[in-house]
């Protein structure tokens, strides 16, 4: 089988691989798609901090069981699946308390260990999720990210009746706010400074997008949310300037929560964080229940997927998919590569 290496930071080199055999409590997944996001892009250009070279790349996937390892139930060859790409140790005191995403010596396919960009791919079968019949396969390479979003609401706790601040507009600032929306908040407010960012997300049923570049942030949520403001602040950048925004935009005891992967050291105003009563509260990946509901989601039709997804290249253009992101510098949202065709 055809199995794609990035051997070096914008090289990608296709070898032939024997095509796995799943072990005891294992399955073997045909991979049908999968998503580039942003953290393969850093790899990409050599500057994920975590990440060597050769690596096998691949962690938002879609496929269907192809084969079932002894022991293996509830499963059956044809199920259509995701896979959840981390790598625990089982051992460490967040393992132990149920919290594995957090793990002491985690690992995730496709950046510390090997990813999934391969025709055939055999894996855990408790890292395995059936979804719909009739959900395709670029909706259900999105469940990962999807997954990230409804992890990071849940850090907020319920969000039921609330009004919530999105900034950042890419795929995972979106897909937060329509993930807020969809699990029950009363406002959503996206914030960006793309005209193109911000268009996606009211076709996707963001009512308030606002471009913070030609008006200010804190009229714009007086007039959405009136006098009492934002319940929650949700930072999905990672730069200095949308941590700025969070804190000195929160009102008074409330959640900003740290969803933005930040490159470089940012400065946050503690005095303000002090003095307010703001609590900024990190979140990172996502839980087996994290997966669950974000299919829920995609299932109920309360998330718009389709405005997200806008190329896709054939399992052997990996690379072009790239170079392409590369020329339309932030006019693209989620790249799909067809590992097989339907």
């Amino acid at each position: 089988m055809k199995q794609a290496v990035m051997t070096a930071p914008g090289k990608i080199e296709f070898q032939q691989v024997e095509r796995p055999v799943p072990g005891p409590g294992q399955i073997l997944v045909k991979i049908m798609r999968i998503g580039v996001c942003g953290s393969d892009i850093h790899v990409y250009h050599g500057l994920h901090p975590y990440t060597s070279y050769p690596v096998v790349q691949g962690h938002e996937v879609a496929g269907t069981i192809a084969e079932l390892g002894s022991g293996v139930e509830g499963f059956e060859i044809g199920d259509k699946v995701t896979v959840q790409p981390q790598v625990s140790c089982g051992q460490c005191y967040s393992c132990r308390h149920g919290n594995y995403h957090i793990c002491d010596d985690l690992k995730v396919m496709g950046f510390q260990t090997t990813g999934m960009a391969a025709e055939y791919f055999a894996v855990d079968a408790e890292k395995v999720l059936k979804l719909p019949d009739d959900m395709d396969y670029d909706e259900a390479a999105m469940v990962e990210p999807l997954a990230v979003a409804v992890h990071a609401i849940r850090k907020a706790g319920s969000v039921e009746g609330k009004k919530v601040v999105v900034l950042g507009a890419g795929p995972i600032g979106n897909l937060v706010a329509q993930a807020a929306k969809g699990m029950g908040a009363h406002l959503v407010l996206m914030t960006d400074i793309s005209d193109y960012r911000l268009d996606i997300g009211r076709q996707c049923g963001i009512k308030h997008c606002i471009d913070t570049s030609k008006v200010d942030l804190n009229e714009q949520i007086s007039e959405v949310f009136g006098p009492d403001r934002a319940d929650i602040i949700f930072e999905c950048v990672g730069v200095q300037a949308t941590i700025e925004q969070a804190v000195e935009n929160a009102r008074k005891g409330s959640d900003i929560i740290v969803v933005g992967v930040f490159g470089d050291k940012p400065q946050v105003d503690m005095g303000l964080v002090q003095d307010r009563e703001l609590s900024l509260i990190g979140t990172l990946m996502y839980k087996e229940e994290d997966y669950i509901k974000a299919i829920e989601l995609i299932d109920a039709g309360k998330i718009a997927l389709r405005p997200l997804i806008t190329d896709s290249f054939a399992f052997e253009d990996y690379l072009a998919a790239y170079e392409h992101i590369e020329e339309v510098k932030g006019h693209s949202m989620k790249v799909m590569i067809r590992v097989q065709e339907d």
